[in-house]
């Protein structure tokens, strides 16, 4: 069996929950980038219907998708958190991103690994690069961080403190050189404290020099003549 497009794995999806409980929120479903052969149906459900939406792309006679992908989530500042699946059906070859956005302030969805084992892994990396709690996991424990870490660090108001508490062993800045000349103050990432605001170097780092500029020549008189 063949699979179907994007917009009708989308089309057939909202159809199917339009048949559940529709008081408990809409579904809207897109395409997303990639072109032909990578693009895939992106169905937005509520948070209160995730859990059944994946349920239903499960279903043989619905979706089929029967493999488990991926799920993550991206940071949307104060609007809170999506999280996203990627299910797929090794049977018929299409594909669906399940996204819900979940709120920031007390962030929860329900598991899949009831419906798909393989997310176990996924939601344990999720929950502590987010914060965000899985509903009924059977084993929500640190994964990757050690355990006396603190904080979520893709989150976006995560402080990046590497480059502040310790020196950077990369390359040098920009205009920064070997032989010790002035450099322009550094361009800081996103997430990257001021160091002379935050850390040990806290008020202690002197503004960056001017770089010198190089004496103008004597301008010549109409004689040909300084």
């Amino acid at each position: 069996m063949t699979g179907m497009t994007p917009e009708e794995v989308g089309e057939r999806l909202i159809h199917l929950l339009e048949t559940d409980d529709p008081a408990q929120g809409a579904v809207a479903a897109g395409v997303s980038g990639g072109g032909p052969g990578h693009a895939r149906a992106v169905v937005d459900v509520p948070v209160a219907r995730w859990w059944h939406a994946a349920t239903i792309a499960h279903d043989p006679g619905a979706l089929g998708c029967d493999f488990f992908d991926w799920l993550s989530a991206v940071d949307e500042g104060d609007d809170g958190f999506d999280v996203i699946a990627h299910l797929w059906s090794t049977r018929r070859r299409h594909g669906v991103l399940l996204r819900a956005r979940v709120p920031r302030v007390d962030a929860e969805v329900e598991s899949l690994v009831d419906i798909y084992p393989g997310a176990a892994w996924h939601e344990r990396e999720t929950y502590e690069m987010f914060g965000i709690v899985f509903a009924r996991h059977p084993d929500l424990r640190p994964l990757l961080l050690p355990p006396e870490f603190e904080g979520h660090p893709l989150r976006k108001e995560f402080i990046l403190a590497a480059r502040v508490a310790k020196p950077w062993p990369g390359a040098k800045e920009p205009g920064e050189s070997e032989a010790g000349t002035a450099k322009r103050a550094p361009m800081r990432p996103p997430g990257v404290p001021d160091p002379n605001e935050w850390g040990p170097m806290k008020g202690k780092i002197p503004p960056p020099e001017a770089p010198a500029r190089p004496a103008r020549p004597a301008r010549k008189t109409d004689g040909g003549t300084p």
